[in-house]
């Protein structure tokens, strides 16, 4: 894999503010936080070099939360020099206490741990805390904090109970910096996103050069220089990551790109239709279907065990995969829908760097030999963002913003054997399901909602007889990150609406429950 190479420093990247990663989990939050004001942000290491920070052209730093006490020996640092760079910087949390430690501030451990929301007292309203109330709610999670500023370095401008500094400024002008104890990036300081605008446009002075449409346009243009003449296979899976891909690339080469839709016969209900009639009726994109349901479910008979399913799934689909891919004739790259949080996840994110475009690389569980260079499009992106690109495309919404379906399909949400009957009742209930979370008006108000087919049958009365059929649960979720998740508070007369049509509806199903346990300690998907 070639070494990836530093964000070019025009279009929609005129303006970056990179945010050093001390590792603390609200990390990439900052970066959204800071995306969602209009100004490109991405992760960096913590030690990145200060001339390598300077060759980016920044319009600020941040400097992330983290777990660790600047005391500690083997305590992650920075490079002093940063504070020299003569743009602004902003620590949040650790990144405060190390900046300000640099600064000749006395950290050490508070005697008054401070967790969760917290009213701070704000001193001086104006730069960062323009328009901020004085006494202001802020979320707090730290054990360390600020014993004593420099004299002549730093100074208080926000403080809370048990906190006197709980905000600082640096007085030296050679020194641009801000810091606060706090996590303005999380939902419980409700003014945090008042203090980013702040910063980025009254500290940094930037000008909200982020803006999906120019950079649809510019990876567009990109995509284009690289593919010159050839032909690119998009793998489309119906997600939205895979259909922005695949709108994105029709859009810089047009007919020369080419997508393969596997039917492995694990879809839910009218999910080919639904690819089809997008890509091949409303962009009139080239789309191969390789109809392998037979062989899916031919290797997935008899097999009860999740992780065998999963093992022989992905075979299958490499197998299917290659052999429609090698069909295309001329087709020299293959895109997918790498996003930044695989990035950073994977262990590349912190390098510094971020590559639009990245080649020769593993794709997913596809072997490194299928001969095809990759191309990843969005891997700058976060997930709403991909929904913000996809607008910009003209996909259509149903298909933006649909919910996160499994790779394995419903062989992980038909629990124990896998045959066409027990397929068949679980699309039904699945679709019954999702029909009434929207008319709720409840789908975008959940991340994730779906029906399971249990391995159980129950008693139960219908008419005048006895009934033994089958049990249904369902899951509905929210979450932010897909890290952690809580069940998600369906009104009762709405599952009280879902239930009594399943159970008349789904021939073979006397039983519906809600699954009301949160991630951890279950996981969303029953397998």
């Amino acid at each position: 894999m070639p070494s990836p190479t530093t964000p070019p420093a025009d279009g929609t990247h005129a303006e970056i503010v990179p945010v050093l990663d001390f590792g603390g989990q609200t990390a990439q939050l900052i970066c959204r936080r800071v995306r969602d004001a209009g100004v490109f942000s991405l992760l960096v290491r913590p030690d990145i070099p200060a001339d390598e920070l300077a060759a980016m052209n920044p319009k600020g730093v941040i400097l992330s939360g983290g777990p660790s006490s600047v005391y500690d020996p083997g305590a992650p640092t920075m490079d002093p020099k940063v504070l020299d760079l003569g743009v602004p910087v902003l620590g949040i949390c650790y990144g405060m206490q190390i900046a300000c430690q640099i600064l000749g501030a006395e950290v050490s451990k508070a005697d008054h741990r401070e967790y969760g929301r917290a009213q701070m007292t704000v001193s001086d309203a104006v730069d960062l805390f323009d328009a901020v109330p004085d006494n202001t709610q802020v979320w707090m999670s730290h054990g360390d904090q600020i014993r004593q500023l420099h004299a002549g370095n730093l100074e208080p401008i926000g403080a809370t109970r048990t906190c006197p500094f709980a905000a600082v400024r640096s007085t030296d002008p050679s020194k641009r910096f801000w810091g606060v104890q706090f996590h303005p990036e999380v939902t419980h300081t409700p003014h945090g996103s008042d203090m980013f605008r702040n910063f980025l446009y009254e500290i940094c002075r930037c000008d909200g050069l982020w803006k999906m449409s120019d950079y649809a346009a510019e990876q567009a243009e990109k995509i284009r220089e690289l593919v010159g003449d050839d032909r690119v296979i998009c793998g489309l899976s119906g997600g939205v990551d895979s259909s922005v891909v695949a709108a994105l690339l029709h859009k810089a080469i047009g007919e020369r790109l080419t997508c393969v839709f596997v039917d492995n016969g694990l879809l839910r209900k009218k999910e080919r239709d639904l690819v089809e009639h997008t890509f091949i009726d409303h962009f009139k994109i080239d789309l191969r279907v390789a109809d392998a349901r037979d062989d899916f479910l031919g290797d997935l008979a008899g097999v009860i065990d999740p992780q065998e399913k999963r093992r022989r799934i992905g075979h299958r689909f490499i197998e299917v995969f290659k052999q429609a891919a090698h069909e295309v004739k001329g087709a020299k790259f293959l895109a997918q829908g790498t996003l930044y949080p695989d990035v950073i996840e994977s262990g590349h994110g912190h390098a510094g760097h971020s590559a639009n475009i990245k080649l020769h690389h593993n794709v997913g569980g596809l072997p490194e030999d299928l001969g095809f260079e990759l191309i990843e499009p969005l891997r700058e992106l976060f997930k709403d963002e991909v929904r913000r690109l996809g607008a910009v495309l003209g996909l259509p919404d149903n298909l933006i913003w649909r919910h996160p379906f499994p790779g394995p399909g419903l062989a992980v949400r038909v629990l124990g054997e896998i045959t066409e009957e027990r397929l068949a009742v679980v699309r039904d209930c699945d679709e019954i399901l999702l029909e009434e979370i929207v008319a709720a008006g409840l789908y975008r108000k959940t991340s994730q909602v779906f029906a399971v087919l249990l391995p159980i049958q129950s008693v139960g009365v219908m008419g005048d007889g006895r009934t033994y059929e089958s049990v249904v649960a369902l899951r509905a979720v929210e979450t932010q990150d897909f890290m952690t998740a809580d069940w998600a508070r369906i009104p009762f007369e709405v599952l009280g609406r879902i239930s009594n049509r399943i159970i008349n509806e789904v021939r073979g199903v006397n039983r519906v429950v809600y699954d009301i346990s949160s991630k951890p300690p279950a996981t969303i998907e029953w397998e």
